[in-house]
């Protein structure tokens, strides 16, 4: 996809590693009127196999829904976002009513303008990172007990990663407590950028360093691909559902 000053090169992947059902879902949606403006949503989808899924598929279900009401040109993208996870958080808790369930999900969701603004928000502790080339620019904080810890500065972030509470999340969509929500604005996305969302089923298995050079070496699909199949070579037989949703900012096609 051509847009100014750049070409949009996106992939999504997804695979149930070694669980026996997948609850994460992901999509990437082009804008039905606005050419180069671009929705990735990723949910990892929590509370047994039909509530997981039903959770998760709630958030794909209200991200369309929105998206296909979203005007670039005088919405708050920020707002719409924030509008997609209280909107799926409230139909999940509501289904938990009705199906004797506790569905739960994550959410990390990104939104690209025609004019290469983007905008970001997550709910939980499935990612969002930003590299240049394959360097760091800025990463998502989960909303999990863990990261509190290394907030207070009482373990490291590689100790928080094998941490026997790692799972523990302090936020998500579905809970009796509204989800916090944390958004990030980016002014304009350049050439050489690249976006990722994943789950913890498959940055659990990776430095930033390691995620930084896949990104820049390989293509969306292939990085997609790659990412999958070494997570679970990592995993070693115990691997959660994966799912990454990438998006790179590449030079025009002469």
């Amino acid at each position: 996809m051509k847009t100014k000053g750049y070409r949009l090169n996106a992939a999504t992947g997804i695979h149930k590693g070694d669980r026996d059902y997948q609850q994460d879902q992901v999509t990437l949606l082009s804008h039905p009127r606005a050419k180069g403006c671009i929705l990735a949503v990723l949910a990892d989808g929590m509370g047994g196999r039909s509530g997981g899924r039903k959770a998760s598929d709630q958030v794909m279900l209200t991200a369309q829904q929105l998206f296909e009401r979203y005007s670039p040109e005088t919405d708050d993208p920020i707002a719409t976002l924030k509008q997609l996870v209280l909107e799926a958080h409230t139909v999940i808790k509501l289904t938990a009513i009705s199906s004797e369930e506790e569905p739960h999900s994550t959410v990390a969701t990104y939104l690209i303008n025609p004019g290469g603004d983007c905008y970001w928000a997550h709910a939980g502790d499935s990612r969002i990172y930003h590299f240049h080339g394959n360097q760091l620019v800025k990463r998502t904080l989960d909303h999990s007990y863990v990261q509190t810890l290394v907030n207070r500065g009482e373990l490291t972030a590689e100790e928080a990663n094998f941490h026997p509470q790692s799972n523990i999340l302090t936020g998500c969509l579905g809970t009796d407590d509204e989800p916090k929500i944390d958004t990030h604005f980016i002014t304009r996305m350049k050439i050489g950028d690249s976006l990722m969302a994943c789950s913890d089923g498959v940055w659990h298995y990776f430095n930033e360093t390691e995620l930084g050079s896949v990104l820049l070496s390989l293509s969306p699909r292939e990085a997609s691909e790659f990412l999958i199949d070494k997570a679970r070579s990592r995993a070693k037989g115990s691997g959660d559902n994966l799912s990454l949703v990438i998006v790179k900012f590449d030079p025009l096609l002469r």
